[in-house]
């Protein structure tokens, strides 16, 4: 009896690691990389790749999210050097110009490109005007309602800066970031402190970053004139003159010499006399 027991016993538990029981004794491991086969090259890394204009403008925004300064695109399907040199133009401007964080950290963009067999490799460097400090300080709002908050941590942390990226806008954005300093202000009594500076990029009509600074640099008051120590330039037409100048252009006499007098002119037919030349007989000397 107990070997037939046992006997079931064995076949029970190959049944079970046949039908699946086995999954219970497995561990499987995954990672999870940032990664997008749409733009890096498989075979080249640290290589982005583009097909279009909008590949190369998200190949580029990729680079400054990365506060990247130099890196290799491989271009595909473009069709002469000028077309290459057209797009890279244009997508470099349009990272610039009119993306939040292009314009908010980007200082320059320069490209260069030699043509390959089947595709064109493009050099990138990209300058900054920003650092990677302060592109990962970058926090996201919903929208404005949310800056007085923000606002208000950046102060409780001690923060001189703050730049927000927008997810939403609307028609009375501008006027709601204004409300919501002046009351923070007020009730930090700040209201006689140096006014915040607020950009926003790329414009301010819809823009899709803010940037707070919260303690700028007092305004310079503007120096009078000669302020420097220099002498403020006279007028047009008018010769300065200094204390004791002669106005015709003469040097001031010393003390104790007198001013020296402009011989009278002759008349004609007239010599004058030389006062070292001996008298004449019968003239008074």
């Amino acid at each position: 009896m107990s070997r037939k027991l046992s006997g079931l016993a064995v076949l029970t538990l190959a049944l079970c690691l046949l039908t699946g029981c086995s999954a219970l004794l497995e561990r499987t491991y995954s990672t999870a990389e940032p990664h997008s086969s749409k733009f890096w090259e498989s075979e080249a890394a640290g290589t982005l790749r583009a097909e279009n204009h909008q590949d190369v403008v998200n190949d580029l925004l990729l680079l400054v999210g990365r506060h990247q300064e130099t890196a290799t695109l491989r271009l595909y399907d473009f069709k002469s050097d000028l077309a290459v040199a057209d797009t890279l133009e244009e997508a470099a401007a349009e990272v610039q110009q009119e993306t939040p964080m292009g314009a908010y950290a980007v200082e320059f963009i320069t490209t260069s490109s030699h043509a390959q067999r089947g595709y064109y490799e493009v050099a990138v460097r990209i300058g900054y005007r920003r650092t990677l400090e302060q592109l990962q300080a970058v926090v996201n709002a919903t929208s404005p309602e949310a800056l007085y908050s923000l606002l208000a941590a950046a102060l409780d942390e001690g923060k001189t800066e703050l730049a927000v990226r927008m997810g939403y806008w609307g028609e009375n954005g501008g006027v709601r970031v204004e409300e919501a300093m002046a009351q923070l202000r007020e009730e930090r009594e700040l209201t006689e402190t140096v006014p915040w500076v607020v950009n926003y990029y790329p414009a301010g009509e819809n823009p899709g970053l803010v940037e707070f600074l919260l303690d700028p640099p007092e305004p310079e008051e503007g120096g009078e004139p000669g302020a420097d120590g220099e002498e403020p330039p006279g007028e047009e037409g008018e010769s300065s003159l200094e204390e004791g100048g002669d106005p015709d252009g003469g040097a001031a006499p010393e003390d104790g010499e007198a001013p020296k007098e402009d011989p009278e002119p002759k008349a004609d037919g007239e010599e004058k006399a030389d006062p070292a030349a001996p008298a004449e007989p019968g003239e008074a000397e």
